[in-house]
Order: C-alpha cells, then sequence, then structure tokens
C-alpha cells in the first residue's frame, strides 16, 4: 500500500490537474508491475511501471527502449521517468497479447510482421552497446535445468557420471551458440511480449530491458519454440526460410547455408529450453507462481525433439527419458 500511494504520489506530479484512475495491466515473472491509467477525458490511456528499486533498475529498460525506437519498431514512448523511484511513465500498447491474437487463419501474417521487427532490431545492432551474452551466463542459465527443474521439481539425484555428461552437454551446446553471428538479443521474444495493433504499427515489443548482444538465433527460438503456444514443425520451417532469404537480402550475417542456420537454431533451442525449464521450476518452487507448471510439457517436448535430432545430443537424451518417460503428452497445437 505504502508503494501505491508512493506512485500516485509521483504522478499528480507528472499528470499535474488531472483526474485519473489505476488498474493492474500487468505483471511480470520479476518484481515490476505495470498499472493501466484512465483519465475522465478523452485523452488515450497510459501505462505506468512500478519497479521498486531495491530489486529492479530501470536504465536498462530505459537504454533498450532508445536503441529499439531508433531501429525503427514500436515500442512505449516514455513520457516521464524517475529511475530513482523505480516509476516510468509510458505509452499505452494495448491489452491484446499475440498469444490472444493468433489463430491458424492469421498466424502466417503475424509473424511476417513479428520478423519484421526482428529484422529491423537485429539491423541497428553493434557491438559494445549492450552486455554481451558470455559463456558464463549462458552457462548460469543452464544451470537452473539441474538446479531447479531436475533436483527440485522432479525430485531426482543425478549420478556421477549423469552429471559429468550433462556437463559436457552444457559446454558443447554454449559452444556452438557463441559460435553464431552476433547481434542485438530481446531475449524474450514470444507471444507474451508482442502487442497485437492491427494498423498501429504491428507488434507492439515489451519487456525487452533484458536484451543482451548474443547469437542471431535466440529471439527466432524465443518466437516459434513459444513456451506459450505450438506451431507444427512445417509452418515454422517456412517462416525460418523466409526469415533467412530477408536476412540475406539485408546484410544480416546469418549462415550462407540453410542447414548450417537451422542447426543453430536447434542448438540454441537447447539452451533456451533448458533454461526455461529451470526458471518456470523456480517460479513455482521459490516464488509460488504455478501457472508456469501448465507450460513445462511444451518445452520438456521442444528439448526432447532437438536432442533426437542430433547424435551429439544423445547423452543427454538419454537423461531426460530416464527423468520423464516418452508418454508425456503436450497440448497448444494447432
Amino acid at each position: 500500500m505504502q508503494r501505491l500511494e508512493q506512485l500516485n504520489r509521483w504522478l499528480k506530479t507528472v499528470l499535474p490537474g488531472q483526474d485519473f484512475e489505476l488498474s493492474p495491466a500487468s505483471a511480470d515473472a520479476s518484481f515490476r508491475r505495470y498499472f493501466r491509467i484512465t483519465r475522465e477525458s478523452d485523452e488515450p490511456s497510459l501505462i505506468v511501471m512500478d519497479a521498486p528499486p531495491a530489486h529492479e533498475d530501470c536504465g536498462p529498460w530505459l537504454k533498450v527502449a532508445s536503441l529499439f525506437r531508433d531501429a525503427g519498431v514500436n515500442v512505449p514512448q516514455v513520457f516521464a521517468r524517475d529511475p530513482a523511484q523505480g516509476f516510468i511513465l509510458m505509452s499505452d500498447l494495448g491489452s491484446t497479447t499475440y498469444l490472444d491474437a493468433l489463430i491458424p487463419d492469421n498466424a502466417a501474417n503475424l509473424y511476417a510482421d513479428a520478423l519484421g521487427s526482428l529484422i529491423a532490431i537485429q539491423r541497428g545492432s553493434a557491438a559494445g552497446v549492450l552486455p554481451d551474452y558470455s559463456h558464463e551466463l549462458l552457462l548460469r542459465e543452464v544451470r537452473l535445468f539441474d538446479e531447479w527443474y531436475v533436483a527440485r521439481h522432479l525430485g531426482a539425484t543425478l549420478d556421477d557420471a549423469e552429471q559429468s555428461a550433462l556437463a559436457g552437454i552444457y559446454e558443447r551446446v554454449i559452444a556452438t551458440n557463441l559460435s553464431e553471428p552476433r547481434v542485438f538479443v530481446h531475449r524474450d521474444y514470444h507471444s507474451r511480449n508482442l502487442m497485437h495493433l492491427p494498423g498501429a504499427g504491428n507488434p507492439g515489443i515489451v519487456d525487452f530491458q533484458d536484451a543482451v548482444y548474443g547469437p542471431l538465433s535466440y529471439d527466432l527460438v524465443s518466437l516459434f519454440k513459444d513456451a506459450y503456444i505450438h506451431w507444427e514443425e512445417d509452418f515454422v520451417l517456412d517462416l525460418l526460410v523466409r526469415y533467412w532469404q530477408t536476412a540475406r537480402q539485408v546484410g544480416l550475417p546469418v549462415r550462407g547455408d540453410f542447414a548450417d542456420f537451422h542447426r543453430d537454431f536447434d542448438w540454441m533451442g537447447v539452451q533456451r529450453h533448458l533454461k526455461v525449464l529451470g526458471i518456470f521450476a523456480r517460479l513455482y518452487h521459490r516464488d509460488g507462481k504455478e501457472g508456469y507448471l501448465k507450460d513445462l510439457p511444451l518445452v520438456f517436448d521442444y528439448l526432447r525433439k532437438a536432442c533426437q535430432r542430433y547424435r551429439d545430443l544423445t547423452p543427454l537424451l538419454r537423461l531426460l527419458d530416464r527423468l520423464q518417460p516418452r508418454a508425456v503428452t503436450v497440448g497448444y497445437t494447432f
């Protein structure tokens, strides 16, 4: 309540003389909260971010918003900011996410829009501007799998041979990831962070504060091996080919051979899905957010299918099969 009172006081200073009402707009997996501001006049609604400084730093969000806006994509416009208090007043990109809007009839067009924005971000990339997606960070992420998914969520214990095999797989996967061309990476470019805005700069892009400079295929994995919605592989492959062709035409540093590009995509997916399994398990067991449990089977299925495709990932496949039988079923298929 004290934090909400602090927010209201700040808003009265940046919206002087205006009557307004606050209502919850969204929350994410961090300490950030977002409120929608409705005003009595015909003025459009606004969004205010509440990011408690003890837990969150507004600086990265503001920096990435500026970079992405300069790249020509649709991110919230900032009207007022107070990083010391952890408040940002911004434009409202609506409440309809891609996850809400996607159906088979519009999927090709919506994903084409999303790829257009992604290519714009990638074309604006430069080294030394955002943090590197380093070996240390990639490894710290995948280790969430054995700590939170295997040990805490499944209650399983790995023997010495399995631990050694898993460590070797981590290093091989990360080496492949780091061999990719590098660009700006949103890091969560998926259906819950893309806003459906037909006729108004579709998509709107949110939740980009963790952006880094890293592997080119990472955001493609987030988009097409989405933890919240599943598409058949033929559909995804068609979109990947279109991206690859366009990226080459505009001068992005994609692999010259599509097979090599697709292998990068699959191995980047292994890294991401090991991480996501760990994060979703942690969100449940540590933070009490049980809504992510329903998404675990799809993420596990993505991981298993990638391991089935590459002989070098056989040790990980064997471990997955021991941890969870292949009878696990996956929904969310259109």
